[in-house]
């Protein structure tokens, strides 16, 4: 309970943050927002210390507690504090709206690199998902995932049609919370140049890796591969964290 209590605050800050809602960069001190949230300060405390971690406010001494202005201006395309790592929760542009085009569902049989990173047998079979990611529209992103049967076999084209990850929530009570990922950036090919509107010379950013259930269990490997544009990530480093 205490952990939702503090995520809340700090999510709903984050929001007022990304609304713009302070602006002289300057977040009420903690004994105001524990008035305001209704919470103990050691909630609102933990909260803002996850902000700073992220980098999202900085604390001066003597002074108070800021809002990073480099945080709003260098905003990346996908923020990891909601229900689950999915894309669909995480991916916000400028208030945009998220939205999904499937490409192609099919089952086939699980290769021998999929056999490795999903601990599969021989026989196993997983879902083949390709879909095409947009914001209000907007080609943004072409993902392609393999998710075991064995694992989900109530899948169907139309939850792929939506957030799998919402659906496994929902129905199954089990989240997504763990990834491993790599980016990259590669050249265009053909598809990525169809799909996202593209020029023959313009690149691609890849992430690609695995998605495990909260209790470990491997779920998807995904290969997203982003319209340059919108391949941002940033990062917070504090050489003087304890």
């Amino acid at each position: 309970m205490a952990d939702l209590v503090y995520k809340n605050v700090m999510q709903d800050l984050k929001r007022r943050i990304n609304d713009n809602q302070f602006p002289d960069k300057r977040l009420p001190d903690e004994r105001s927002l524990s008035d305001e949230y209704q919470v103990s300060r050691s909630s609102v405390k933990r909260a803002l210390n996850v902000l700073a971690q992220q980098g999202i406010i900085f604390k001066k001494r003597g002074s108070g507690t800021f809002v990073n202005p480099l945080y709003l201006k260098n905003q990346a395309v996908f923020s990891y504090e909601g229900r689950n790592l999915g894309v669909t929760d995480s991916m916000r542009v400028d208030g945009k709206h998220p939205g999904i085009k499937l490409l192609d569902f099919q089952v086939v049989p699980a290769t021998t690199e999929l056999q490795q990173d999903l601990f599969l047998n021989d026989d196993d079979f997983v879902y083949q998902i390709k879909r095409l990611r947009l914001l209000d529209d907007e080609p943004v992103m072409i993902e392609t995932g393999f998710i075991p049967i064995k694992i989900m076999p109530e899948l169907s084209s139309t939850v792929a049609s939506s957030s799998i990850f919402n659906y496994l929530e929902d129905i199954k009570h089990v989240s997504v919370t763990k990834s491993f990922m790599t980016v990259a950036a590669e050249p265009s090919t053909s598809e990525d140049q169809h799909l996202l509107s593209l020029k023959a010379t313009e690149p691609v950013g890849v992430l690609g890796g695995i998605f495990f259930l909260d209790d470990g269990t491997p779920f998807e490997v995904s290969n997203m591969r982003i319209h340059y544009q919108f391949m941002k990530y940033n990062t917070f480093v504090d050489l003087d964290a304890d």
